[in-house]
């Protein structure tokens, strides 16, 4: 059973308050009790004002101010210290959770001996989605592409804006590593990966992804900037190489996605082009070539860096 669901919603930025109290309602509309809700600030006195102005004072919320700008990593592991919860769930500060978010996912926790579970993210674009732009390349802005796990389908992480876990197993694994994820400019993506990989080491098991545990990611206009994908796709490749070297055992999902992205992707989309070609498509096949290569270009320039591993641990 599951009496209590604790969710972590962070953030760090007064500019992003507007999403934050948007996703915080959407936690507080959940059809799910009992939940609480823990909001931690990263080290921003006004934000952290502002936020105990607006929900000081509502039942079931409790805020905290990191003493200084720690990192999204830092800040999750926190909120999950301080929660009380028997299953812990994260939501971003730009999300906003489906009325039966919690609930769908308990369901799993009751049902099976799941240790941590996560939906489907949705994209909700704040300006047209760029014509452009192709679905496979989805994870680029945080949100589930296609092909990404069946329904009940076990994997090594899902994406952070739709993730929780048994509170247990994820402060016995150390919960987030404060290393990855973002911290200011720095951001060495792909935070919730080692805790999966450790997950696998420690259970055995890894995450239930959930369907219909839906959470909208919200995308602001510059998720949809040719120049901000490109350099989002190199710091993947780049991400991708030092957790290569942290975890050199883990099982390596983003090298399945490119098999799969080659060899049933693009082949269809080379069909579909021939049978009903168009701009937008011969576009979106090109960005495929043209992401992809981005991530190989971040993966060769972690190869040739110097003490990379150093590096990324400053």
């Amino acid at each position: 059973m599951v009496d209590l669901v604790s969710v972590v919603i962070c953030t760090y930025d007064m500019d992003r308050y507007p999403a934050f109290s948007e996703a915080i309602e959407s936690v507080r509309e959940q059809t799910y009790e009992p939940i609480e809700i823990v909001l931690v600030i990263d080290g921003n006195e006004t934000v952290y004002e502002r936020t105990v102005e607006d929900y000081g004072d509502v039942e079931n919320v409790s805020i905290y101010n990191n003493d200084e700008n720690r990192g999204i990593s830092y800040s999750r592991t926190r909120g999950g210290e301080l929660a009380s919860g028997d299953v812990v769930a994260f939501i971003d500060d730009d999300g906003v959770a489906e009325p039966d978010w919690i609930e769908t996912l308990v369901e799993v926790y009751e049902t099976t001996d799941a240790i941590a579970a996560g939906g489907d993210v949705r994209p909700n674009w704040q300006t047209e989605k760029p014509s452009w732009f192709p679905e496979e390349f989805y994870w680029l802005v945080g949100v589930v592409e296609p092909g990404f796990a069946a329904d009940g389908e076990e994997v090594r992480n899902v994406y952070g804006s739709n993730i929780s876990y048994r509170r247990e197993a994820f402060l016995e694994v150390g919960g987030y590593d404060p290393k990855t994820g973002r911290k200011g400019d720095k951001h060495l993506q792909a935070h919730e990966a080692p805790v999966g990989i450790r997950l696998l080491e420690e259970y055995g098991r890894g995450m239930v992804f959930v369907e219909d545990a839906v959470v909208h990611h919200t995308l602001f206009d510059y998720r949809g900037e040719f120049g901000w994908l490109v350099s989002r796709s190199f710091w993947q490749g780049y991400s991708k190489r030092v957790m290569d070297l942290l975890y050199p055992d883990a099982p390596d999902s983003k090298g399945a996605y490119l098999e799969q992205l080659l060899t049933h992707f693009v082949p269809k989309r080379v069909r579909g082009l021939v049978r009903r070609p168009s701009v937008a498509a011969v576009l979106q096949l090109l960005m495929i070539f043209v992401f992809t290569g981005a991530v190989g270009l971040g993966y060769l320039y972690a190869i040739l860096t110097p003490d990379l591993l150093e590096k990324a641990n400053t």
